[in-house]
């Protein structure tokens, strides 16, 4: 029997609930990288009725994105192109193919914001059986080799994630750890602070 999708107040209150457990966290993880102030202002969009009510209408119990259902249900996601377009910690929205440069270096502090979303997200996502190890297996097997991104910043992503593997959280979510890492690969310049 196929699923149908909709709007409940039971869906609007755990999907409310969910972004604020994702946006504690990535709030939580960018105080530890230097840059608190991107985890305040993190996916404040979310909270918007061109993303909210969709999103509560393909909740998926906080195990994962409304965003892929929507896409596969509808063809594209109205919460996707308006999340995309209004966060700088998103690829997307850094990605031009009429551009000269096509996918830019990402400045250092969207870059760190990203890292910390997707630490977050798949802290939520799979709960008790995250480990260490997750994010890193979910980036090389699900994500780098398809997200159109700056391969700058994929190197940023592919070091963070395995530090993460090996050593935690903790270790490798520091401001000194992670501008370390960005100027190995991506060199901080003004314009890249921007």
């Amino acid at each position: 029997m196929e699923r149908k999708y909709k709007i409940t107040l039971k869906n609007a209150i755990k999907h409310f609930n969910t972004i604020n457990k994702h946006k504690w966290i990535v709030f939580k993880l960018c105080c530890k990288a230097g840059v608190p102030w991107r985890g305040l202002v993190h996916d404040l969009s979310k909270y918007s009725k061109e993303e909210f009510w969709d999103s509560v209408k393909y909740y998926q119990e906080g195990k994962k994105s409304p965003i892929p259902i929507q896409k596969e249900i509808e063809g594209f996601s109205k919460v996707w192109l308006h999340h995309r377009a209004r966060n700088k910690h998103h690829s997307a929205y850094w990605y031009d193919l009429r551009a000269p440069i096509k996918m830019p270096i990402i400045p250092y502090k969207y870059t760190v914001e990203m890292i910390c979303d997707k630490i977050s997200a798949s802290i939520v996502y799979t709960g008790k059986e995250w480990t260490n190890d997750t994010e890193l297996q979910y980036w090389r097997n699900k994500e780098r080799d398809v997200e159109p991104i700056n391969e700058s910043i994929k190197k940023v992503f592919d070091e963070v994630f395995l530090q993460v593997s090996k050593e935690g959280i903790n270790k490798t979510i520091t401001s000194k750890n992670l501008k370390k890492i960005y100027n190995k690969y991506c060199k901080i310049t003004e314009e890249s602070r921007s």
